[in-house]
């Protein structure tokens, strides 16, 4: 049986020194058919383990279920890093933060208000123990000790820049002892202040999360955990985007730089990220620091393997570091191959307000927060008929209303931008589309409701009993049964649901490039590929190779204001955008 250890200055392998080079790829954000050629690629970089969170929100999208097919399937994940000679750093939470729709928190944890989030609270620890109930067998039995991959399992995450409260680390200790977890068990706080006492127990190993100044970070933990392995379990290689922000980059040069100065120091360490992946669908987070943020689609994270799986000059950079302090394989992965570049028509289409309208009853009282749908996620239309027109006013846009009155637009409310009025120049059927951009991931704005938040009120009368209903896109034949051929040569009037055919000779990447149009998600063969917006900086949405298929694809496309032009274009490369603001 094999054993992992911490000793009184290394990890030890069966009792042997062990330096851990780890990789973080997400099997969340990552197609399943290319879990493999990632992890293959981390090894090639020189890496020997791979580390992983696991978001809460993805596995239990509702109370009391726990989904692991496809693409939510960490078992074949794990077992695939485990053939390829590997280890594996397990990281369940619960709360991840990971730039992750609600830092991985489900978002029905809070519509219970007595719910206390990260804390020894009943209600949400017995929640947290459903969860790591079904979480930890599939990590248990994939252990170092009963022949797989996992050599460490971390107890939540940065959890002393939120708090200090022992009862529940010890809480999140004991279940996961008690699940049979028995490799070592550590925590990652940031090297300041007191958040690596504050977010540690005595018994648990404590790591750093840093992306420079190793020596000074190093010394800092040092000072605090006085034996033991050093590990920066989050080396920050590079950075995430915001919506209207520029691409972040580092210097390739430079931030090999700071990895070889962790390594001479004699530490271990995680890349974050090694390779991203991409925020598909709804999934992605936001921040909101007195400006509300949404993070892009594209999780590139300038990372050493791009978004879409090929290396980088960060790759290579940070592959002859590894090999001054390790051995390396010979073996280098192929650079990225040109892809089709293809002219695509939308060629029908339907209005969403049309397609996506479902009767509804009223909800009675101030105007319904959109959990009351229990849907989390996406797009919601709320619906009333006003009998006057005049200054229509809410407490807050969450995160983004588009206006109609009998079906004409009046206009839209941001979040980002503090609105909260628009005038009604009448009465009418008054229709508004809602999008919830991403929840915030980081910070005490963790959790909030979504939607129109109240009061609802009209020249200073309370607007009551309001009609809500999410807009289901997890099937598009609602819309493809209804579409209709588009006519004329120009752009397309939104809110609408374009459709296309495509065709490709079998399977392999694709970047979809959408110049004139304005705001919205793409859909290829029904998987949503995530947002677009003209307002940058990313310029092409990713499309994993194995979504396209050989022969006839569908590409649709969901604008919520309007385009310039009915066509889009598949490219050769992806455009994340500038890197300089």
């Amino acid at each position: 049986m094999d054993t992992f250890a911490i000793g009184a200055k290394d990890f030890l392998l069966n009792g042997d020194p062990f330096r851990i080079l780890s990789g973080a790829v997400h099997y969340f954000r990552v197609h399943p058919d290319q879990w493999q050629d990632r992890i293959h690629k981390a090894r090639l970089m020189g890496l020997n383990t791979i580390e992983t969170y696991v978001p809460w929100n993805e596995h239990s999208p509702t109370p009391g279920s726990f989904v692991t097919e496809g693409g939510l399937d960490l078992g074949r994940f794990l077992d695939l890093v485990h053939a390829e000679g590997m280890r594996a750093i397990v990281r369940p939470g619960p709360y991840i933060c990971a730039e992750w729709d609600n830092g991985g928190l489900p978002a029905w944890l809070f519509t219970d208000p007595s719910t206390g989030i990260r804390s020894s609270e009943p209600g949400y620890l017995a929640a947290v123990d459903g969860f790591m109930d079904a979480l930890l067998p599939i990590v248990v039995e994939r252990q170092i000790t009963r022949g797989g991959p996992v050599i460490l399992l971390q107890i939540e995450n940065e959890y002393g820049a939120y708090g200090s409260d022992k009862a529940y680390f010890q809480h999140l200790v004991d279940g996961a002892k008690r699940s049979g977890v028995d490799v070592p068990l550590i925590t990652c706080d940031q090297p300041f202040g007191t958040m690596i006492e504050d977010g540690s127990l005595p018994g648990l190993h404590k790591t750093a999360t840093f992306g420079s100044r190793a020596p000074e970070r190093l010394g800092f933990l040092r000072e605090r955990q006085p034996t033991g392995p050093l590990m920066c379990a989050e080396f920050w290689n590079g950075w995430f985007d915001n919506w209207g922000s520029h691409h972040h980059t580092t210097d390739a040069a430079a931030s090999a730089a700071d990895l070889d100065a962790l390594l001479a120091a004699g530490a271990s360490v995680n890349l974050y990220m090694f390779h991203g992946g991409t925020n598909f669908g709804f999934t992605n987070g936001a921040n909101d620091k007195g400006i509300y943020q949404p993070t892009i689609t594209s999780y590139d994270y300038d990372a050493p393997l791009a978004e879409d799986g090929h290396p980088t000059d960060k790759y290579f950079a940070f592959r002859d570091v590894i090999a001054r302090h390790f051995p390396v394989p010979g073996e280098v992965p192929d650079p990225r191959p040109t892809a089709p570049d293809l002219l695509v028509s939308m060629s029908s289409g339907v209005s969403l307000l049309e397609a996506a309208a479902l009767p509804s009853p009223a909800v009675p009282g101030s105007v319904p927060v959109c959990e009351v749908t229990g849907t989390y996620r996406g797009f919601f239309l709320y619906e009333r008929h006003m009998p006057d027109g005049g200054l229509l006013t809410f407490g807050e846009i969450r995160d983004r209303a588009q206006f109609y009155l009998d079906g004409s637009p009046l206009g839209s409310l941001s979040r980002d931008l503090g609105e909260r009025s628009l005038v009604l120049p009448r009465g009418g059927l008054l229709q508004i589309l809602v999008e919830d951009q991403g929840r915030v991931n980081y910070g005490p704005r963790i959790g909030e409701a979504k939607g129109l938040m109240g009061p609802a009120l009209l020249d200073g009368v309370e607007v009551l009993d309001w009609a809500v209903c999410p807009v289901d896109l997890s099937t598009l034949e609602r819309f493809r049964a209804t579409a209709m051929d588009l006519t004329g040569t120009g752009g397309i009037a939104g809110p609408v649901m374009a459709f296309a055919s495509f065709t490709a000779e079998g399977p392999g990447d694709r970047y979809l490039r959408l110049d004139c149009w304005t705001k919205g998600n793409a859909f290829v063969n029904g998987f949503n590929l995530g947002r677009y917006w003209s307002r940058g900086p990313q310029r092409t949405l990713y499309v994993p190779g194995p979504l396209i298929r050989q022969g006839i694809n569908e590409l649709a496309i969901l604008e919520l204001q309007g385009s310039a032009t009915r066509q889009v274009r598949f490219v050769p490369g992806p455009d994340l955008g500038p890197s300089e603001a």
